[in-house]
This record gives structure tokens, C-alpha cells and sequence, in this order.
């Protein structure tokens, strides 16, 4: 497999495209970014100029036989019409987040997949980065023990973030949609999938106030029509439980939370927004002359910085070795339905039974070969 690459071109050239293009023309030796398109074309040949790469309108993308694998980067209402035109014109398609913003639509993108014989890959990838991997390694290796519990928290000020990012504005810009997708991917990478689940849902500021002091709307009032809190109680298909909080009129300030608790000990995990970041560990004793310290826990994997882009490189190692993607869209979906079905037990009051189910990822120490940063050779983690 070696020299081979995927051909790849971008759909969207907005801010999140940046890291992408960076990483996926510099960092990964199975890529190679030919095209990008975008809505307006002028934004496109401005990126292009900025990559040397083709800059071109959507349809002239999607009809070059010289693309292997669409990457979309546009907001998540679009995703469902364009990777369904990339996945009927033979292209391999990886998308943002979220695959879609309903499960039916979801479904239909994983059934064409199937009958063309094409993969399809979503975001988030921040669950492949060097914090999350270590984690996965600690849990499979049983350091934590029996996992008895896990607690989730985070905040947000969507006054401000919301005047910032339009998208979030958006259908399927609301807290847990765009953001709880980070942690509902990783717990289900490190535990795996949800058996039901119930929560509160409710928007707590439906017409706020722009608080970015550069927009030109600064002070004025804008409509927020998505969900902005979320509060849960998460069951898991192994049995294990545990509470999912978000918070969207809180402080900028992330106070993230991700705390997976065991009979050996506790794991305080990073941002699952980022890819690295120290993760922290406290072991059981009952010493208690010397009671237990947190100790920081050394990474052993790969990608601790930015790595966007990861996600398509790993697939695009998937194709071309034959086998099944980790950012896939069995897990894509799965986590979609769970935050779909919060929404649901919101409305009825009661648990609701989750209808779909995954595997969990193969964690990169099973992986032959980890994407090789360029001038790297590859390494068996």
C-alpha cells in the first residue's frame, strides 16, 4: 500500500476549512487534496490560490473523476443534499459534523453507501487524537477496573457564540447537536453504544443579545430558535449509567467535565473538542494515612494538537487497505439517534429506548498503520 493515496476534494471553504486543508495537504501521505469547491465560487478559487490546489463550483467537483472522496465542510444542514450527490456520482464522502441533522436522513445517506459500495466517514475525529487513544488504552487494559459510572458537564455562552457563528443559528446548531456530539462520540468510542436515555431539553434565551464587540450586530438582538440546555441521565447497552449536562447561557469559559469512574479508580478526561490534552488519574487506596493523588497521565499516542483531517486520512487508510473506517457512519448515526431520542424523552417525560446500536471503534493500537504525518513512516501503535 505503499505511495497509494485517495484524491480528495473539499466541499465548503469556510473558517473550519483551514485546519482541514493544512493538515490534509501537509500532514497525511494517503491524501492528496486536488479541488475545492464552495457555494461561491470566488471563495473557492481564493482557497485554492491559497493551497495550490483546482478551485471549481460544487458540480464541477462532484463530475471530476480525478476526486476519490468528497470532504464536506459546510454547515450541517446542507450535508444530507450534498453527500448524496457525491455518493451518487461514485465518491467516497466524509462529512462535519453531523452527518445529517435527522437520523431518516442519516439512514438514507448509509443505505446508498452500501448499494454503491462506498464509504462514509463523519466527524467528529477528535476521539482518534493522542488524550482519547491513552484513555482508550487505560479502560481496555482495565487500569479503572469495572467502569461503575461516568460524568459528563459543560458550558457555553451562546450569546456571544451564537453571534459569532451564524451556523449555530442554524436547524441542528443547537448545544447538543453541535456540540455534544464531541462527548457523545467519545463516550461511545470508549464505553460504547446507548441504550436509552432521558432528558430534559429546553432553550433557555430564544432572543438574545450579540455580545462580539466586532460584529456589526454588537448589542442588538437576535433569535436563537435551537435548544441551549440539556440534562440527562445516559444508559449505556453494558449497563453502566451516568449524567450528561449542558449548559449553553453559562460563561465562555469551558469548564468541560469528563469523568469516568471505576473499582480501581477515577479518569478525568480532556475537551473531547480538542485531540490532546492531559488526562488525570486517581487509583483506589485505602491507606488513609496517605490518601491518593491525581497523577497526570503521559500520552502514548500520536496527534495531540489540531488534527482535523485525521478522520478523513484514517478512511482514506480504510479504502485502501480494505477495512472498516473508526469514524464510520454505523457510529455516526448511533450517536445522531441518541441525541434525536433525548429530544424525544424531553417531550414525553419518561426514558426512551435508543433504536440503534454500534460497535465501538478499534482503538489505533489494533491499527496496522496509524496515517504517517509526511516525512514520518508509519508506526504500529
Amino acid at each position: 500500500m505503499e505511495n497509494r493515496k485517495l484524491r480528495v476534494g473539499v466541499i465548503g471553504c469556510g473558517a473550519i476549512s483551514d485546519i482541514y486543508l493544512k493538515n490534509m495537504t501537509g500532514e497525511f501521505d494517503n491524501l492528496e487534496v486536488v479541488a475545492c469547491a464552495a457555494a461561491h465560487v470566488e471563495n473557492a478559487l481564493k482557497k485554492a490560490e491559497q493551497y495550490r490546489i483546482r478551485g471549481c463550483t460544487v458540480e464541477e467537483l462532484l463530475a471530476d473523476d480525478a476526486v476519490d472522496m468528497a470532504v464536506i465542510l459546510t454547515p450541517a444542514p446542507t450535508h444530507y443534499e450534498l453527500a448524496k450527490k457525491a455518493l451518487e456520482a461514485g465518491k467516497h464522502v466524509y462529512t462535519e459534523k453531523t452527518m445529517t441533522i435527522a437520523p431518516d436522513t442519516a439512514a438514507e445517506l448509509i443505505k446508498l453507501a452500501d448499494e454503491k459500495g462506498l464509504y462514509l466517514g463523519s466527524a467528529p475525529d477528535t476521539f482518534l487524537g493522542a488524550s482519547w487513544q491513552t484513555a482508550r488504552k487505560m479502560i481496555d487494559e482495565e487500569k479503572l477496573g469495572e467502569i461503575t459510572s461516568f460524568q459528563i458537564s459543560a458550558n457555553r455562552d451562546l450569546d456571544f457564540l451564537a453571534g459569532l457563528f451564524g451556523f449555530l443559528r442554524m436547524p441542528g446548531g443547537g448545544i447538543c447537536y453541535d456540540y455534544g456530539v464531541y462527548y457523545l462520540t467519545a463516550l461511545v468510542s470508549l464505553l460504547g453504544p446507548v441504550k436509552r436515555v432521558a432528558a430534559t431539553v429546553r432553550n433557555g434565551k430564544p432572543v438574545r443579545v450579540n455580545r462580539v464587540p466586532q460584529s456589526p450586530e454588537y448589542g442588538r438582538e437576535f433569535s436563537y430558535p435551537n435548544e441551549s440546555q440539556v440534562f440527562a441521565v445516559v444508559e449505556l447497552e453494558n449497563g453502566v449509567a451516568g449524567n450528561f449536562a449542558l449548559n449553553g447561557d453559562s460563561v465562555l469559559a469551558d469548564q468541560a467535565m469528563f469523568t469516568i469512574y471505576g473499582t480501581k479508580g477515577i479518569l478525568k478526561l480532556t475537551d473531547p473538542n480538542q485531540f490532546g490534552g492531559k488526562n488525570i488519574f486517581m487509583s483506589n487506596s485505602y491507606d488513609f494515612a496517605q490518601p491518593p493523588v491525581w497523577e497526570e497521565i503521559d500520552n502514548v499516542f500520536p496527534y495531540e494538537g489540531n488534527s482535523r483531517g485525521i478522520g478523513p486520512a484514517e478512511m482514506a487508510d480504510a479504502i485502501l487497505t480494505g477495512r472498516k473506517n473508526r469514524a464510520a457512519k454505523e457510529m455516526a448515526y448511533h450517536v445522531l439517534d441518541v441525541i434525536d431520542t433525548m429530544m424525544k424523552s424531553s417531550d414525553s417525560g419518561r426514558f426512551e429506548a435508543v433504536n440503534s446500536t454500534c460497535e465501538r471503534p478499534q482503538p489505533l493500537s489494533f491499527f496496522h498503520s496509524v496515517p504517517a504525518r509526511k516525512g514520518e513512516a508509519g508506526e504500529n501503535y
